[in-house]
């Protein structure tokens, strides 16, 4: 994926595309650091880690600026994550993301919250493909029915 991005860096450069130039640029400023700190090859698991963290804070830019009214702002940081969103897998669907969390509660068949951080880590498999704040809560919910 690191090389995707730089061949789609390159491609924009020939193109003169300011805008996808400056968001890849700062794409792969992320990459890069997380490149220094991890001190050995990014797997793409961990490319998408960034790209989603990237997403995040754009997302949280566009609530602050909502605060303020800053409409060219918001709708600047929302070309931004459609770009940076065409490098991220297809999200699972909620069905999906269920059915995931229905296997790995008959695989590990909890009794309380202590078997929570068990559950999660059965399910960091998905990490890349869904909102694990999402799936939290969905596990939460259900390990309190039991």
């Amino acid at each position: 994926m690191f090389e995707q991005i730089n061949k789609d860096l390159v491609s924009k450069m020939k193109e003169q595309d300011k805008f996808s130039i400056s968001v890849l640029r700062m794409l792969k400023s992320a990459l890069q650091l997380e490149l220094i700190n991890k001190k050995d090859d990014l797997t793409d698991d961990e490319v998408i880690a960034v790209i989603k963290k990237q997403v995040k804070m754009r997302m949280d830019s566009i609530t602050e600026f909502e605060k303020f009214n800053k409409h060219s702002e918001i709708e600047n940081l929302n070309k931004e994550i459609a770009l940076l969103k065409d490098y991220l897998p297809e999200e699972m669907s909620e069905d999906e993301v269920n059915k995931k969390i229905d296997e790995v509660f008959a695989k590990v068949n909890p009794t309380s919250m202590k078997d929570m951080g068990l559950i999660m880590k059965e399910l960091q498999s998905i990490s890349s493909r869904t909102d694990m704040s999402v799936v939290s809560k969905k596990v939460k919910e259900k390990i309190m029915n039991i």
